[in-house]
C-alpha cells in the first residue's frame, strides 16, 4: 500500500469550501474560513464541519484503498453510548461499491443540549474497501453527513490520479437540518444527493442544521461561488426560533436574494417553502421537545395576527415575494414544500419535524421530478 497525500496531491475534496488544519490532519468545512468571524453561536461552526455532501474524488487502478479518519461525536451523560458516527460510502464509476461504519474517535460529553462539553480524546480509525474492479476507475468516498470527520491518511495498492474535470452543472443548495439530513441512511441518502444523482448535476450542500437563518454571510458565500443552479429552503428554523416577525422577515428574504443576485443575476434560483410540520402550521415558535421526543411549538396562535410567523404565514410571504420579483427576474421560481412532503405524510416525520430515512429519499425523488423536469425551473 502506498500513501497518497490528501492535500496538494491528486485527491480533490468536493463539497467543502474550507479545510481546517488539525493536529491529526484536515477537517472539511462547508463554508469559507472568513465566515467564522461572523458566527454568533458555536453551533453555527459545529454544523458546518458536519460534512453533508462532502466527498473525496480521484481516479485509481487500485483494488484496495484505506482511509484513516478521526470522527467527533456527542454523548449526553444520560445516554449509555455516544451518538452513532454514521457511515462512509464508496462509489466506483458512480455505482455503490462499499459502505462502512465510521470509526468512533473523539467524544464530546455533556449534561444536556447546550451544556459545557467535555472532550474525551479518541484515536483515528481505519476504513478499508477491498475487491474494487480492475482497471482505472473514478472513485468517490462520501463522508458521514452528521459527524465531523478529520481526514488523516489515504493509502492505495495502485496508482492514484487526479479526477477528470466534472462537466456537470453545479447546483448549490442551502437549507436547514431537513436539507442537512442528519437522519438519512447515509451520505448518499440525503435528499439533495438523491436529487442531484437523478438530475445529473453536482451538488454543493450548504445546509446548516438549526441555522438556516438568512445569514448575510451565507448569501455572500453563494454570491461569490460558481453555481449553475441555486435553491434555498427557507422558513422552518426561522419559525422554530421565533427569529423574525412578519415586518422583518420579508426584507430579510429580499436582502438575501439581492445579495445572491449580485453574483448570479440570471442563474435559475428556486425558493422552497417549508415541508408540512403540524406543530408550526398555525402556531408560532419558539420550539421545544416534549418528553415523548416530539417537537412542539410554544408560541400563541393569536400572536400571528400581530406579526408572529407560522409556517402558513411564511409560505404565503415567500410566494408573494417570488411572484413580485418575477416581474423583473424570470429565472426566480417558487416551490411549496408541501409538494415534497405533505400533510397526509406527517407520520413520516420521526419527531414531528424531521423526515425518516425513507422519506428523505422520497423528497429527493420528488424534488428531481419537479426541478429537473423538461419544463422545470432547472431545465
Amino acid at each position: 500500500m502506498r500513501s497518497v497525500p490528501l492535500v496538494g496531491g491528486p485527491v480533490e475534496i468536493r463539497g467543502a469550501l474550507d479545510l481546517v488544519t488539525t493536529p491529526s490532519g484536515v477537517m472539511p468545512r462547508r463554508l469559507p474560513a472568513w465566515t467564522k468571524d461572523q458566527h454568533q453561536d458555536p453551533t453555527e461552526y459545529g454544523v458546518t464541519v458536519m460534512p453533508s455532501g462532502v466527498r473525496l474524488v480521484f481516479r485509481t487502478d487500485a483494488r484496495e484503498v484505506e482511509f484513516d479518519v478521526l470522527t467527533t461525536t456527542g454523548q449526553l451523560d444520560s445516554d449509555p453510548q455516544p451518538q452513532p458516527t454514521g457511515t462512509l460510502e464508496l462509489l466506483v464509476d458512480g455505482a455503490p461499491a462499499g459502505r462502512q461504519q465510521a470509526p468512533l474517535g473523539n467524544v464530546l460529553r455533556m449534561a444536556g443540549p447546550g451544556a459545557v462539553q467535555q472532550l474525551i480524546p479518541g484515536e483515528p480509525g481505519t476504513v478499508r474497501f477491498a475487491g474494487l474492479p480492475t482497471g482505472m476507475k473514478n472513485v468517490e468516498l462520501w463522508l458521514p453527513q452528521q459527524t465531523p470527520t478529520e481526514l488523516v491518511a489515504l493509502r492505495a495498492d495502485g496508482e492514484v490520479l487526479a479526477p477528470l474535470p466534472d462537466s456537470r452543472r453545479r447546483w448549490v443548495h442551502h437549507g436547514s437540518s431537513i436539507s442537512h439530513c442528519l437522519g438519512a441512511d447515509g451520505p448518499t441518502g440525503t435528499w439533495p444527493v438523491v436529487a442531484a444523482s437523478l438530475g445529473g448535476v453536482e451538488v454543493i450542500n450548504l445546509s446548516q442544521a438549526g441555522n438556516a437563518m438568512l445569514d448575510p454571510y451565507v448569501a455572500r458565500t453563494i454570491r461569490d461561488m460558481p453555481a449553475d443552479l441555486i435553491s434555498l429552503k427557507i422558513g422552518i428554523n426561522i419559525v422554530g426560533l421565533a427569529a423574525f416577525r412578519r415586518r422583518t422577515f420579508g426584507p430579510a428574504v429580499h436582502g438575501f436574494l439581492d445579495t445572491i443576485r449580485d453574483g448570479h443575476p440570471h442563474t435559475p434560483l428556486l425558493v422552497i417553502s417549508p415541508l408540512s410540520c403540524p406543530a408550526f402550521e398555525d402556531t408560532p415558535g419558539p420550539a421545544t421537545t416534549g418528553p415523548n421526543g416530539e417537537v412542539t411549538a410554544l408560541g400563541d396562535p393569536a400572536d400571528v395576527a400581530h406579526g408572529a410567523l407560522s409556517l402558513t404565514v411564511v409560505r404565503a410571504e415567500l410566494a408573494r415575494i417570488v411572484t413580485a420579483r418575477r416581474a423583473s427576474d424570470p429565472h426566480l421560481h417558487y416551490l411549496d414544500g408541501r409538494e415534497l412532503l405533505g400533510p397526509e405524510e406527517v407520520d413520516d416525520l420521526a419527531d414531528g419535524l424531521h423526515p425518516t430515512a425513507a422519506a428523505y429519499r422520497r423528497i429527493g425523488e420528488r424534488f428531481a421530478a419537479h426541478a429537473f423536469a423538461s419544463n422545470g425551473p432547472f431545465e
